[in-house]
């Protein structure tokens, strides 16, 4: 046998050898996903599950559960996590054990509901529509924090928040809890305190400004308004809250567009009308130019306000019933030209 001969197989079988390491080394540490995605794993979901969704995107996706098997890694942690171009298996597998996953923007605007709360934040966490509804009508939960089943909408204040996707219902309840008293700072107290209001006084009135008018810049103007009913002893008359009372009874989802005589007679302690003073709780999720508006209010003297016909989405106000009786019929008569009767 010659030298060149053995020379002949000793490169092949190093050839072969390198050829075989590079490949498993690829396998591992090669890189594989080829544009960035975002990963989403349930709390139930096997490797296998994990391979399938990753497919789309890997090159070879078969070979993550080989990785997977090698580090003897089983069991995913559930997580929203964001593969990056280029990553590769072993990446991908220490990424999963580690869960170190990306947090989530969650954001959600005033809703009427509690129910309708935890159906906008479930189309956007793991959890579920029902775990959110029992965390926060959680009995001792409630009793705790001085809340009711009617009132614990105020402690969610509009906006933008950081969440992991897999965040149980319990723990977004309680952060919720912790962003409301963050929101009220020693400022807005402050300015609580100057009005003779307690947080609950000034949100319930800010559900009402709220549902009164869709114009931010309106806002301070009716707070203003209604304020000044408070201070004369006056009732407020706000429709909010006899639609509110409406819906009671009706559901959530009958829609009122125009308040009747007859309903003005509804005995409910939400009923603005019959009832003087606020209405024991919130009657909608306020968003924050709702409070603000209540405690950085418009100083005006109007008494009174309709919708104004000539300005559609706005109010007309007035100081004196003289002027608020011809307002009111205007808008009446533009009522019954549209057929709104109810």
């Amino acid at each position: 046998m010659s030298k060149k001969f053995i020379y002949t197989v000793i490169a092949t079988i190093i050839l072969i050898g390198g050829i075989l390491a590079y490949n498993y080394y690829q396998k591992i540490f090669g890189k594989t996903i080829t544009k960035e995605t975002v990963l989403f794993v349930y709390t139930a979901d096997s490797l296998i599950d994990v391979k399938n969704k990753i497919s789309e995107f890997s090159k070879n996706p078969s070979t993550f559960l080989l990785v997977a098997a090698k580090k003897n890694f089983s069991t995913p942690k559930s997580g929203r996590y964001i593969l990056k171009k280029g990553m590769s298996n072993n990446d991908i597998v220490n990424m999963l054990r580690s869960g170190n996953q990306t947090p989530a923007k969650v954001s959600f605007n005033n809703q009427d509901t509690l129910e309708k709360l935890a159906g906008r934040i479930a189309e956007q966490l793991e959890t579920d529509s029902i775990s959110i509804i029992k965390s926060f009508t959680d009995e001792k939960f409630l009793s705790v924090n001085k809340l009711s089943k009617k009132s614990i909408l105020q402690i969610c204040i509009p906006n933008s928040y950081e969440f992991y996707w897999n965040v149980s219902a319990e723990n977004f309840r309680d952060k919720m809890l912790a962003e409301y008293h963050r929101f009220w700072n020693s400022k807005r107290l402050e300015k609580a305190k100057t009005l003779n209001m307690s947080i609950n006084q000034v949100i319930a009135l800010a559900s009402i400004v709220q549902k009164e008018t869709a114009k931010t810049e309106e806002r301070p103007i009716v707070a203003g308004l209604y304020l000044n009913r408070l201070k004369k002893g006056w009732p407020l008359q706000a429709d909010p809250t006899i639609i509110y009372c409406i819906k009671e009874v009706k559901g959530q989802d009958y829609i009122v567009k125009r308040v009747l005589t007859a309903d003005l007679e509804i005995n409910s302690p939400y009923n603005t009308y019959k009832k003087k003073g606020l209405p024991p709780t919130l009657i909608a999720m306020p968003d924050i130019s709702s409070i603000d508006a209540v405690l950085n209010s418009t100083k005006h003297n109007y008494m009174y306000m309709c919708v104004n016909v000539d300005k559609l989405g706005y109010h007309a106000f007035a100081k004196t019933l003289v002027q608020h009786n011809r307002n009111a019929a205007k808008y009446h008569i533009w009522l019954n030209k549209q057929g709104v009767n109810r």
